[in-house]
């Protein structure tokens, strides 16, 4: 199966996000851009950052462009319009305003490179990944900059592509092991009580961290982020408290705080809005699972597959089809792909 046949018709709008530079983002949207051609699907792409330059500019290694056909509806900022050598038909200018110009969503008219810089906010990239769609896309792919994974959130995507690779580390099974982390940290379960799902919305919404207790009581500590404050997090926590919400994200010291001051968190679920907030490394998360301490999600993130790259620019590569197929045994329930064989 190729990816096309996994995106096609499933989804209106989907992210391409990497576990680290040079994981082989670029190299998938092209795969999708060259599929698509071939089933006659309109695409509109863009980016949470600067992509399709043929020099990386932070580490001056070479990189893929990307090639569009016409047709192809692009959302990049007025200053890279001119960078490729594509002609685009200028459709709309947003008032969503970046450091090089306002966004500007175009209808490529004649084949060529282009350059693509999107949005700076989560919402923006919603609103003009939309607006392509209302002029004609069949489906938009958000191109997710270097750790911007946000763009996986399913507030924003409906679907994500992780690219992953030898660029993670030269140690074959620490690239695996990191890639299963975050393909789990995608799919953690979803809080299901439709009752306590509306209180969770109210406090995310708030940017409020929250107890919620048995009785449906909900308790907003007077904090204004979880970070450095598990400790005052971990005093509020009593015998009835049944959730606890984080807002924002969910850090390493925090979870560790919580453990240091009360073992009644192993009676609570911790809930975040989706994956994409977590920022706690394989080995520590598996820690904190062993000594109880349960998270749970919002939304979870449908991980559509996860494409591999074998070459690191470091001069280092894994053998691509043992690379593969180790990828495979170790991801069971997730498609896994070197678009390059």
């Amino acid at each position: 199966m190729s990816l096309i046949d996994l995106i096609d018709k499933k989804y209106r709008i989907i992210s391409i996000v990497g576990m680290a530079k040079n994981a082989g983002k670029t190299v998938t949207l092209n795969h999708i851009i060259q599929e698509a051609i071939y089933r006659d699907i309109t695409l509109g792409i863009t980016s949470t950052g600067r992509d399709g330059e043929s020099q990386d500019v932070v580490t001056n290694t070479e990189k893929p462009t990307i090639y569009v056909m016409e047709g192809t509806l692009i959302a990049t900022t007025s200053e890279f319009l001119g960078m490729g050598d594509a002609k685009v038909e200028i459709i709309e200018v947003t008032d969503f305003s970046t450091p090089l110009g306002n966004i500007v969503i175009g209808r490529v008219k004649e084949e060529g490179y282009v350059q693509i810089a999107g949005p700076q906010t989560s919402s923006e990239i919603k609103q003009v990944s939309e607006r392509m769609l209302e002029f004609g896309a069949n489906i938009i792919i958000v191109d997710g900059s270097l750790n911007r994974v946000s763009s996986a959130a399913p507030s924003i995507t409906e679907g994500t592509i992780l690219a992953t690779g030898a660029t993670v580390s030269r140690n074959v099974n620490k690239v695996i092991e990191e890639t299963m982390h975050k393909t789990n940290l995608f799919r953690l379960d979803e809080v299901k009580d439709s009752e306590v799902r509306l209180e969770i919305e109210k406090c995310i919404a708030d940017k409020k961290t929250c107890l919620i207790k048995d009785n449906m009581d909900v308790e907003q500590l007077d904090i204004r982020t979880a970070i450095n404050c598990g400790d005052i997090i971990a005093s509020h926590i009593d015998e009835d408290t049944r959730y606890i919400v984080i807002p924002g994200s969910l850090v390493k010291k925090t979870v560790e705080d919580i453990i240091m001051y009360t073992r009644k968190y192993k009676d609570v679920k911790f809930v975040v809005e989706d994956g994409t907030k977590i920022f706690i490394d394989a080995k520590s998360w598996l820690r904190f699972s062993k000594q109880g301490f349960n998270v749970e999600v919002l939304n979870g993130i449908d991980v559509i597959a996860v494409t591999i790259n074998p070459y690191a620019p470091q001069g280092y590569y894994f053998n691509p089809k043992e690379f593969l197929d180790k990828m495979e045994t170790y991801l069971k329930d997730v498609p896994v792909m070197d678009v390059m064989l």
